[in-house]
């Protein structure tokens, strides 16, 4: 408990001088854009009182703040679907899907909470869009619902499951993920504004460059390399792959929900913009990390 205490201290007091360097690198440089940093950093502030909650009381707080994430993220990305009253029945199913998906972390019950979603819902949600529904654009509603599923929900629920799945490393490894992911993104992000040239899907995401990727790639790696001893019980090789891991699937992660927005929002440009300070804007790279890692460490590690 005295190392998890002194661990929170230290994240505030960092999370305290970076946004404080926010604020005066905003007073300095008003020509620049920082709002995507700004959103970043409300994410960590609410990344570090979840995990709080979670040291201090009880991992089912933590897992039921999960819950609600999850359910945001999911609101926010139906609300970009054009959808019909028929659709509309598959979005309620989806939602009552997130607690028993979280249900099944409860419980620890791993086989069924890695095929929930991907297999029972996976064939049985499209049911209530056939009945008496006809076939006009099936496909195109029910594939939607379940990229949502996938994403928002099943990726994002790993990062409860990990204090389930290990106890005693769980909190510590979700505090090493979240703050490698964030970091790659807004490292990304200053170097996309300051240096970046060549962008890698400029009508989706402008702020996403190769240069900007590199950049984050290095400083994630070392970062993984300087914390990893502290907050995972990881060995050196793991340590540093860990960190180039979790760089490249952010970085799949936020290129993939960037084109999945613009796809769904073609000819709404002030919705698109309005998403931009959205919980989905803020996870979008955790829904790819938070699996990735997990099944990574759970394969080659005997405490998970």
């Amino acid at each position: 408990m005295n190392s998890s205490l002194l661990t929170i201290v230290l994240i505030f007091a960092v999370l305290s001088v970076i946004h404080l360097l926010y604020y005066v690198m905003g007073r300095i440089q008003p020509d620049k854009d920082y709002t995507g940093i700004g959103f970043r950093i409300k994410t960590w502030w609410g990344m570090l009182l979840i995990f709080c909650l979670a040291t201090l009381f009880n991992p089912v707080v933590s897992l039921l703040s999960l819950m609600v994430l999850a359910f945001f993220a999911l609101k926010e990305y139906f609300s970009m679907i054009r959808s019909k009253k028929a659709d509309r029945r598959l979005f309620l199913w989806a939602y009552l899907s997130i607690p028993v998906q979280f249900y099944w972390i409860y419980i620890g019950w791993y086989g069924m909470f890695i095929v929930f979603i991907p297999i029972y819902v996976f064939l049985f949600l499209p049911l209530p869009r056939l009945i008496n529904k006809g076939t006009v654009g099936f496909l195109r509603s029910v594939s939607r619902v379940q990229w949502g599923l996938m994403l928002m929900v099943f990726g994002l629920s790993h990062l409860a499951y990990f204090q389930f799945a290990t106890p005693q490393y769980g909190g510590g490894l979700v505090l090493f993920l979240v703050v490698l992911t964030q970091l790659g993104d807004v490292v990304h992000y200053l170097a996309s504004i300051y240096f970046g040239k060549r962008k890698v899907v400029p009508t989706a995401n402008p702020n996403l460059t190769w240069e900007g990727f590199a950049c984050a790639f290095l400083v994630t790696t070392g970062t993984s390399y300087l914390i990893y001893p502290y907050l995972t019980p990881l060995n050196l090789t793991f340590g540093i792959v860990s960190g180039m891991l979790i760089s490249l699937s952010g970085f799949f992660g936020s290129l993939t929900v960037s084109v999945l927005k613009r796809d769904l929002l073609i000819g709404d440009d002030d919705k698109f913009d309005a998403l931009k300070k959205s919980y989905l804007s803020r996870v979008d790279s955790l829904t790819y990390t938070s699996p990735v890692f997990f099944h990574v460490i759970r394969y080659f590690f005997d405490f998970m």
